[in-house]
C-alpha cells in the first residue's frame, strides 16, 4: 500500500499545484455537527433519498417546495403523518412523486424522534461517532434508517459535513492499484468495509489530514 505522501505528491502532480485545498470538502467540529437542528439533519437525509437515482438540480429546485409542506422538516410533524396525509403531500404542485422516498422520508423522522426520546439525540449520534469506524457508521445507519445503502449514508454524512471517505469509482480504482481491496464496485460485506477503514485509519495517522480529505485526493490519483 502506497503512503500518504505518495498519495498527496501523486495528485499534486496530475492537478499540476501544490496547494490544493480548494478542492477539499468541508469538514465540521463536533461541537458545530451538534448545533445543527435535528430539522435540518432530516432535511439533508430526505435530500438525499430524493437525490438517489435523480438530476441532482431538479431535486434541489424543488426542496423548497417540500421544506414548505412538511414544516421545515419539524421531525415530530413528518413522523406522525398518516399514509394518508403522505399521499395527500405526496400529489402536491411541486413534489416529487415517489411514494418510496416518501416513506422513507417518514422513517427517517421517526428514527431521529426515537433517538431523541432515548435521550441520545441524532446530532449526537452523528457528531460522537468516532470517524476511525465510520463505516461502522454507515453500517448503522443503513440498518436503522431508510434508504440509506450503497453510498447514499456516505453522501449524507458529506453534505452535513461529517469527516468520511467516500467510496466512489475513481477511489475504488486506486485502492484496487493499492492491494487494499480488490473489488470493482464499493462493497458492501463488513469485512471488506474493515480492510478500507484500516487503509484509511493508516494514512490519517501518518498526515493527520481528515479522511475526507484523503479521499478526494486519492480521487485525484491514477494507478501506476
Amino acid at each position: 500500500m502506497k503512503s500518504f505522501e505518495w498519495i498527496l505528491h501523486r495528485a499534486q502532480e496530475i492537478k499540476g499545484k501544490e496547494d490544493l485545498s480548494e478542492y477539499m470538502p468541508v469538514v465540521k467540529t463536533e461541537d458545530e455537527l451538534l448545533a445543527i437542528p435535528e430539522s435540518e439533519y432530516l432535511s439533508l437525509l430526505g435530500l438525499r433519498i430524493f437525490r438517489a437515482g435523480l438530476k441532482h438540480s431538479v431535486v434541489d429546485a424543488k426542496w423548497p417546495n417540500f421544506r414548505k409542506v412538511f414544516h421545515d422538516f419539524d421531525p415530530r410533524y413528518v413522523a406522525h403523518l398518516s399514509d394518508e396525509q403522505l399521499e395527500s403531500h405526496m400529489v402536491q404542485q411541486g413534489l416529487i412523486k415517489h411514494w418510496g422516498k416518501m416513506k422513507g422520508l417518514r422513517h427517517n423522522a421517526n428514527w431521529i424522534v426515537g433517538m431523541n426520546m432515548d435521550g441520545e439525540g441524532f446530532p449526537r449520534y452523528i457528531a460522537q461517532w468516532p470517524v476511525s469506524d465510520i463505516v461502522g457508521l454507515w453500517l448503522d445507519m443503513k440498518k436503522r434508517g431508510s434508504q440509506l445503502g450503497g453510498r447514499s449514508a456516505q453522501a449524507f454524512l458529506r453534505m452535513v459535513g461529517k469527516d468520511t471517505f467516500m467510496l466512489t469509482q475513481d477511489v475504488m480504482v486506486q485502492l484496487r492499484a493499492q492491494g487494499v481491496c480488490d473489488k470493482v464496485e464499493a462493497p458492501t460485506a463488513k469485512r471488506d468495509l474493515v480492510l478500507i477503514q484500516e487503509a484509511f485509519n493508516q494514512w490519517h495517522q501518518e498526515s493527520q489530514y481528515p479522511m475526507s480529505h484523503i479521499s478526494r485526493l486519492l480521487s485525484f490519483t491514477k494507478s501506476s
